[in-house]
């Protein structure tokens, strides 16, 4: 995936903000099921919020998330908090639902 320039990661997180988190990363951390999960949301969504429940320390979560972000080939929007925000385009263009814009 291309890198979001933060114009357009600051645009993604707008909308992110009403969303409810669809995964719940707990103390197993980062398991085939969660990656699965992630995948699965970001097919059907494009921008999904991931929580962490068992883990405060921000280093964890950051390493955590660069993680599933590797694995899911998406991209981390911002760290709220004990949430991630990731966005993945979808890649057929008729299943789109998030236009991001090209230029502020």
């Amino acid at each position: 995936m291309t890198g979001l320039k933060g114009f357009q990661k600051k645009y993604l997180r707008g909308l992110a903000h009403d969303l409810r988190p669809i995964v719940q990363i707990g103390r197993e951390g980062v398991t085939d099921n969660v990656i699965r999960a992630i995948d699965e949301g970001l097919l059907r969504h494009e921008l999904i919020k991931v929580k962490f429940v068992d883990f405060k320390e921000r280093d964890l979560k950051g390493e955590m998330a660069d993680a599933f972000t590797v694995r899911t080939g998406s991209e981390l929007v911002g760290m709220i908090g004990h949430t991630a925000i990731l966005y993945r385009r979808q890649a057929d263009p008729e299943k789109r639902r998030i236009a991001v814009p090209a230029r502020e």
